[in-house]
């Protein structure tokens, strides 16, 4: 099935003297960070029956989170984690390495769904990222950690309003803030795109992705959890002294299960219209000469997204290459979890374009890295928790690409949960609620399409929203990160 949104950028055209089609001709499919860094020795798949005081479902943030901080809580409990493939391989490996510190998916689309405690949102989410801070130092993890911030950039002029209105509220909020005018911008980082932007400049970590991955698991492993990979969890059920997992050669039978399994179909069927699995798409330049990245400038090498309702999302690599993804994120027909849909060459096409509009400077530059992955999404765009089967089981879904910083929150609250804590964490209405159920197909699908075009058009015409997204807005269901 092909997307039939309109992917026009309403950005002025500026000749190149290649074409952005070229830039591709030696971009290899597969993720940067699992290409640049060897995976760890494996650890072996289960073949026998085993016991457990919780059994944990899948080796991504989320999953790795829940097992470490269930140690550290109780290090005489015993922990199994399970992974499909390998520990970090899906979306924990792919992402751009944005670690921050929003639990909301933006500071806005937490004002519109939890404004009564949109203050202790922003102040655990600031904890939460100096935690996991935190936890990079003492436990060693070489992941490239930098608290270097987020710049978001207005392309358009009418989202120079938008980000002076987000600034006035995040500095509310308790956040460190610092607005841009046109100059100002152009200062920091060279594009003829940018019209101003809004610098937050502690709210955000940059990091290697795959590298923090991999130092959760050996983190886990190093505190006694038993990881197995190659492992598919097939179901889970309940039984009378807990659960059993079964796996396709053997059962963990655990008092407790945790099930962090992202956009992949939920074992608890109760789960599945609450999620969505939407393919996000990026780029990664060759590295930058010394000369092409004085030519863009970028000296406090923050991450940048730019401030349009359908947005690109960029930073530099250790070893000064560019990532570039976003913008033409894509819902799939009755929401098929498959490798071949991470790639999609129309989509990379778009992202070249884009990213020589942005920075013309850097003609000739080529891409190295192709590749896609999946993204859990849900109706209010931010991740939920909850449990099932009298409390033996517990989950999170629904992180909307933010996942690797708000993993490790919600992986304690499920915690929390699963063990009874009444924490202040647990009794946030962030935590004892649920997105909105998406309907069955074909209006699934239809939804989704109508609410995309919608969000290109309103790019396309100063942010005025129409009928369809004021509705949207009206019922809770509105978007605004």
């Amino acid at each position: 099935m092909t997307n039939f949104l309109p992917t026009r950028r309403t950005l002025s055209p500026i000749p190149h003297p290649h074409t952005p089609m070229a830039s591709l001709a030696d971009a290899m499919p597969k993720p940067y960070w699992l290409d640049v860094h060897p995976e760890p020795e494996p650890c072996s798949a289960l073949t026998a029956n085993i016991r457990a005081d919780l059994a944990v479902v899948g080796g991504g943030y989320t999953g790795l989170w829940a097992a470490l901080q269930a140690k550290e809580h109780d290090p005489s409990l015993d922990v199994v984690l399970l992974d499909a493939d390998r520990c970090g391989s899906a979306a924990s490996g792919r992402n751009g390495g944005f670690c921050a510190s929003s639990l909301t998916h933006g500071i806005l689309n937490g004002v519109a769904r939890f404004a009564e405690e949109m203050a202790e949102l922003e102040r655990f989410g600031l904890e939460n990222l100096d935690d996991i801070e935190r936890s990079v130092s003492e436990y060693g993890i070489d992941c490239d950690f930098q608290r270097s911030g987020e710049l978001n950039v207005a392309t358009q002029s009418w989202q120079v309003a938008e980000l002076e209105r987000c600034a006035t509220v995040a500095k509310d909020l308790g956040h460190e803030v610092r607005l841009l005018a046109a100059d100002e911008i152009q200062d920091e980082i060279h594009s003829p795109t940018y019209l101003g932007a809004l610098e937050m400049p502690r709210s955000t970590a940059m990091l290697n992705p795959a590298l923090l991955a991999y130092g959760l698991r050996q983190a886990c492993l190093e505190r006694g959890v038993r990881i197995y990979e190659w492992t598919p969890a097939q179901a889970i059920r309940e039984q009378r002294a807990g659960v059993v997992v079964t796996t396709p050669y053997a059962k963990v039978h655990a008092a407790r299960g945790l099930l962090a399994t992202n956009g992949f179909p939920p074992l608890l069927k109760r789960l599945r219209n609450y999620i969505v699995p939407v393919y996000d798409y990026v780029l990664v330049t060759e590295p930058l000469t010394s000369d092409q990245l004085a030519s863009i400038g970028w000296r406090k090498r923050q991450g940048i997204g730019d401030a349009g309702n359908q947005f690109h999302y960029y930073r530099l690599t250790a070893d000064n290459r560019i990532l570039w993804g976003g913008y033409d994120a894509i819902y799939y027909y009755g929401g098929p979890v498959r490798s071949e849909l991470t790639v999609r060459p129309e989509t990379y096409a778009l992202l070249a374009q884009h990213f020589f509009d942005t920075f013309p400077q850097l003609a000739g530059v080529r891409f190295t890295h192709r590749w896609g992955g999946l993204i859990d999404t849900c109706t209010r765009f931010c991740s939920f928790v909850g449990t099932a089967m009298g409390g033996r089981v517990g989950y999170a879904l629904g992180f909307t690409g933010l996942g690797v910083g708000s993993s490790k929150f919600a992986a304690a609250v499920v915690l929390d949960k699963l063990y009874g804590r009444n924490t202040e964490r647990a009794r946030l209405k962030l935590s004892n609620t649920k997105p909105l159920p998406l309907p069955p197909e074909p209006l699934r699908w239809a939804g989704i399409q109508l609410t995309r075009w919608s969000l290109n058009r309103a790019d396309e015409r100063g942010g005025r929203r129409n009928l369809w997204l004021r509705t949207l807005d009206r019922i809770g269901l509105g978007f605004d990160s």
